[in-house]
């Protein structure tokens, strides 16, 4: 737990849970709260606190939400989902954000990059963090959309490796898998950035009395960089779409080749099977029978036939 109390855009020291409605009374005072995986026993102190509606705070004590952005009299609940590589595998987890016109909240859980560097940052700026909550709600969305484009890389280069594996390799169902998980993962993230275009939407165009207004405009920076992911992962979707059909007509064209070599054996064969059923019938009066050359013939007659197909079907690439 990090609180940080700022009076015009100034750090004037850490404020403990019980303080920060005193705090609070001040005169251009911002109180920046940041929590990771809390329970609902701080959850409940600082729903007292900041007089939080208890929606909001049964919302954040889940963490499984979808991104959205709710109002409950003069403050807001914003979920956003985070996501970041582990393992090579996207490791998604959600921000909760409580913003009200002299504070800001955010419980993190799950897979989330520490907020430190975005309040060192803004710590940075005091003319723009003296404008409020609206700031320091900006440079948090602004830093959880940046971690984005990190995840599309690593998913992007998981995709090249499958991608030469397609080409240089045959077809695995390894590799068919590996699309399949990839296609899921970027269905997942595209379903936690979709949304926040809205939110940006919203907080640019309403909520007057939270977002100061020289603040609003940043957050089409934000909206502008969810565009780019959306972009990059639409993009990567076709190519994997693409990938997956071309799998499977590589499947297709060896299982003909397959089937074309099992057919040409298959011919070969049957020329020895037709010749031998031929003898195998019970007539009383085939006359070659009683020719002392015709066991070695037959023989020789059966063996230049199949080897004579099977030149033939060779230099025609069946086998």
């Amino acid at each position: 737990m990090r609180c940080v109390a700022y009076q015009k855009g100034v750090g004037i020291g850490d404020v403990t849970i019980a303080d920060i409605s005193e705090v609070l009374l001040k005169e251009d005072t911002f109180v920046w709260l940041g929590l990771r995986e809390a329970d609902s026993k701080i959850l409940r102190a600082i729903q007292i606190e900041f007089g939080l509606h208890d929606l909001a705070i049964e919302d954040a004590c889940s963490a499984h939400q979808r991104p959205k952005i709710e109002e409950y009299g003069d403050s807001l609940f914003i979920v956003l989902q985070t996501a970041q590589l582990v393992d090579d595998s996207v490791a998604f987890g959600e921000t909760h954000l409580f913003v009200g016109p002299r504070f800001l909240v955010t419980v993190r859980h799950g897979a989330s990059h520490s907020l430190a560097r975005v309040r060192e940052r803004c710590q940075a700026m005091p003319q723009l963090l003296a404008k409020g909550s609206g700031f320091a709600l900006y440079s948090i969305m602004d830093f959880i959309v940046d971690n984005y484009m990190p995840v599309i890389n690593g998913l992007q280069e998981r995709f090249d490796v499958l991608e030469s594996a397609i080409f240089q390799n045959r077809p695995s169902r390894q590799t068919m898998e590996g699309l399949y998980e990839l296609k899921r993962e970027l269905l997942l993230l595209e379903g936690a950035i979709n949304p926040v275009i809205d939110i940006c939407n919203e907080l640019m165009r309403f909520h007057g009395g939270l977002i100061h207004k020289d603040v609003r405009f940043y957050f089409r920076d934000v909206a502008d960089h969810i565009k780019r992911v959306d972009r990059a992962i639409q993009g990567m979707r076709e190519m994997l779409l693409a990938a997956m059909q071309v799998h499977l007509t590589f499947e297709t064209v060896r299982q003909n080749e397959v089937v074309k070599r099992l057919a040409g054996w298959g011919a070969i064969l049957a020329i020895p099977t037709m010749v031998f059923s031929w003898y195998g019938m019970n007539f009383r009066h085939m006359p070659e029978l009683e020719w002392m050359f015709s066991y070695p013939l037959v023989l020789a007659g059966v063996a230049v036939g199949s080897l004579g197909l099977y030149w033939r079907l060779k230099r025609s690439g069946w086998l």
